[in-house]
């Protein structure tokens, strides 16, 4: 079933408001969705019971903390069979430098964001992660040298 049948314009006007800022209060939050903090509360717990709300968490400017390098990278694997993609899905998840995993169709099998301190940092993760194990038969790389827009903000409409 679709998730988004299930929302009504006041949870997309809830969702947008702690898409802009999940720390303000639900006062707050009821006041600009445009409700009463009772059922602004409940819609919340509500969202995140049906898994809508995955998680509420800060967002990091990564450079200030010293991640100033992002690469994208396609990759390729051996034999790209049912096993061997679980196995690399598992994998990831082990890897902090990669914050983002898409498994894509054409001529590779996954695109990866990977974020490292430095080019050497992105290196070290390259050959003794990424390309050090057997599943993987190549990678190729695209180094960003600008991030021009960067959001976690999803584009809801209200049916």
């Amino acid at each position: 079933m679709n998730e988004k049948n299930l929302l009504d314009p006041s949870d997309i006007r809830v969702l947008r408001v702690l898409q802009r800022d999940a720390s303000m209060s639900i006062a707050d939050i009821a006041r600009e969705a445009g409700m009463s903090q009772t059922p602004c509360w409940r819609r919340i717990k509500k969202l995140k019971e049906q898994g809508i709300i995955k998680q509420i968490t800060a967002v990091i400017d990564r450079e200030s903390v010293g991640l100033g390098f992002i690469a994208y990278s396609f990759v390729k694997l051996a034999v790209p069979s049912r096993e061997n993609m679980e196995t690399f899905d598992k994998l990831v998840h082990h890897w902090p430098e990669v914050v983002i995993c898409e498994r894509i169709t054409g001529a590779v099998d996954y695109l990866i964001k990977v974020v490292a301190d430095d080019i050497k940092a992105y290196d070290d993760f390259l050959r003794l992660k990424l390309l050090d194990n057997t599943l993987v038969s190549d990678v190729q790389s695209r180094i960003v040298v600008n991030t021009v827009k960067d959001t976690c903000v999803l584009p809801l409409r209200e049916n």
